[in-house]
């Protein structure tokens, strides 16, 4: 950073200094936009996510255009191979595949590449595709069946698992999903289940060959697969003020640096994700869990001594890192907690900058010294003295002076935008999560 903006984070004894506030001329000025067509592809609307749906949509379309009579068993077919791939694209093994194969690009490679192969996170595009196209597929099944005069009994469970199926994508389009987040997880959840077993009965009664019955086998396998790994385990809670808890997990399992775990305390109802930070050769790992509604807040003040988890942990958007020399992560907040152990296990060269309101009492002495050992040059800006600062300038100055790749934004939904894209269109590689769960 600039001599201004990177004042000395650090006095004597390890108290934090906060960052002073950066004038105009202590910033870099951002570079200028990109041209009109790759800014076009660099909007929201445009994003990986969004083109991987549209992708398997047209492939589905290319499928029916292509002189291609349909009939009730072909498009029987073609439902159930579009709501598989829905459903395994989730599936935790699967998700660790795409991120492994993505990852083993090396940095030699064309940088357009790596920031193309960056976007693997996006691959929610195809579980939407899929459930698209799936449920088209079948609502055209349902319709052949009926029209053919098939049994009452096929056509009954044809037009429930239609109704079923249109309740599960409505309650899943954004504006429910995120003013009702409880629910949709709940009707996604029992939903889907109830689906796959009306699936089933619809297989026997249409009497589907061993294709059908074998795609059925692999989704339910799927689905099943992380619930065979539930169980309750030991949590240890210490609370550095009122706004975090740090939960302490010791059951076994030391999860890779970058990868989240889902917790509960009523696994039939609702889950949450958080990243894990694992110290370095030390058994067991941490969550950092911010009051942000309902749920964090009575974990905080109601701290379980037991948590339920299931699955395994998944690699989150931050193991990209590894496809470019050198990174900038940007947190405000909690977001510290999905950076740490990325900084902590020190694979790729960073540097952090990081915004939250008075850094030491919300989140303790001892995660801020940590965070500190490993970046001694960080810029932890406090905004309780200094207000809200311009997080796009404050990342690329930060990616300028420190010649990074690529800039890692861990926030809330409206500042990742802001950073993600503030950068994406002026040609810098940029990546944050996309809410898409």
């Amino acid at each position: 950073m600039t001599s201004s903006a990177e004042a000395s984070t650090v006095e004597a004894g390890g108290a934090t200094r906060a960052a002073p506030p950066a004038s105009p001329a202590a910033l870099a000025e951002l570079p200028p936009l990109t041209s009109a067509p790759r800014r076009l592809l660099k909007h929201p609307r445009l994003m990986h996510y969004n083109r991987l749906a549209a992708l398997v949509v047209l492939a589905n379309i290319s499928l029916l255009a292509a002189s291609w009579t349909p009939n009730a068993e072909a498009i029987g077919y073609a439902s159930l191979v579009n709501l598989a791939l829905a459903v395994v694209v989730r599936q935790q093994y699967v998700i660790n595949l795409f991120f492994r194969l993505a990852t083993w690009a090396p940095n030699s490679w064309p940088l357009k590449v790596r920031w193309t192969l960056g976007k693997v996170y996006h691959f929610g595009g195809l579980h939407v595709g899929g459930a698209l196209a799936g449920a088209v597929w079948f609502l055209a099944g349902a319709v052949v069946v009926t029209v053919d005069g098939a049994n009452l009994a096929l056509i009954t469970v044809s037009w429930i698992l239609v109704v079923l199926l249109a309740v599960i994508v409505v309650t899943a389009l954004p504006p429910f999903r995120s003013r009702f987040h409880d629910h949709f997880e709940k009707i996604h959840r029992f939903g889907g289940w109830s689906a796959l077993a009306l699936f089933w009965t619809h297989t026997l009664l249409g009497g589907q060959g061993p294709v059908t019955l074998g795609v059925l086998a692999v989704i339910t396998f799927s689905v099943a697969l992380p619930w065979l790994r539930l169980r309750k385990v030991d949590v240890r809670i210490e609370q550095p003020s009122t706004h975090v808890a740090l939960a302490r997990f010791d059951h076994g399992v030391t999860p890779f640096a970058g990868s989240s775990t889902a917790i509960s305390r009523s696994p039939l109802t609702e889950w949450h994700s958080f990243a894990n930070v694992p110290s370095p050769g030390e058994p067991g790992f941490r969550l950092t869990i911010s009051r942000a509604g309902d749920w964090t807040g009575s974990f905080i003040d109601d701290a379980p001594p037991k948590v339920w988890v299931k699955g395994i942990t998944t690699a989150g958007v931050a193991n990209i890192e590894t496809l470019f020399s050198k990174v900038i992560y940007v947190a405000t907040g909690s977001g510290i907690g999905p950076c740490l152990p990325h900084l902590l296990a020190a694979e790729v060269p960073s540097r952090l900058v990081w915004a939250t309101r008075d850094p030491r009492r919300t989140y303790g002495d001892g995660l801020v010294d940590e965070i500190l050992a490993v970046q001694p040059n960080a810029l932890l800006w406090d905004t309780s003295q200094y207000g809200k600062p311009d997080m796009v300038r404050l990342a690329y100055t930060a990616y300028r002076d420190f010649g990074a790749e690529a800039v890692i934004c861990i926030s809330n939904k409206k500042l990742t935008w802001q950073v993600v894209h503030g950068l994406e269109r002026r040609g810098i590689p940029a990546y944050g999560a996309i809410w898409d769960s």
